[in-house]
């Protein structure tokens, strides 16, 4: 089975991805940024856009998925934003073409949601002022930028399943997706700060600077 996480950058899909694998035996997590990131750094800066537009990207993550899901037993885990109706049917769908049990899920929330978990996870000075009653938006931020346009397209319904966590915490969301997909965690045993400081250590491991 390969659960695909969307949503937009904020949303929580990295720490939901990892939290179902912290408690999933057997997961694994392959996260297509990799790919994308490296074949970006290939280019001259001024030539840097957004790998997804890049076919190499999108076949790439097709074929190391369906190699990941045909030569391992195991939920493979997948952690990222598509909001670009072709893209979307060009990896999830086609993995689903190639006879594969997808199964996606796009967490929503409302915006303020999000402007409130990106300066809760550190993502800088750049965004500490964002959405402050007195202070206005920093379009240096291109999470920032992003959000409306992701936010927008995701509700459509071919981006279902939907699940809305503005009041649900990563090990709710990761116990929701579970159930909907068919599948047994691990129960979730841990305390509030042992928690937040693993959050913490995913997030910073997650952390881009390019």
């Amino acid at each position: 089975m390969l659960l695909w996480i969307n949503g937009p950058f904020g949303g929580g899909k990295t720490q939901t991805a990892h939290e179902i694998q912290r408690r999933l035996p057997g997961s694994v997590i392959c996260d297509p940024e990799h790919a994308g990131f490296g074949l970006r750094r290939m280019l001259p800066p001024e030539l840097r856009g957004d790998f997804q537009d890049l076919a190499s990207w999108r076949q790439g993550v097709v074929e190391v998925l369906d190699l990941a899901l045909s030569k391992r037993d195991g939920v493979v885990i997948v952690p990222m934003t598509v909001t670009d109706r072709d893209c979307f049917r060009e990896t999830v769908g086609r993995l689903t073409e190639l006879g594969h049990d997808v199964r996606h899920f796009a967490l929503l929330a409302e915006r303020e949601t999000v402007l409130r978990r990106l300066r809760e996870r550190g993502f800088g000075h750049l965004l500490q002022y964002v959405a402050g009653k007195d202070a206005p938006l920093r379009r240096e931020s291109w999470a920032v930028q992003q959000l409306d346009r992701c936010l927008e397209r995701l509700r459509e319904p071919e981006f279902a399943e939907h699940l809305w966590t503005d009041h649900s915490t990563v090990p709710k969301t990761a116990d929701r997706i579970a159930v909907l997909a068919g599948l047994t965690l691990r129960p979730n045993n841990d305390g509030v700060l042992r928690t937040r400081l693993r959050q913490a250590r995913v997030g910073f491991r997650h952390m881009r600077l390019d």
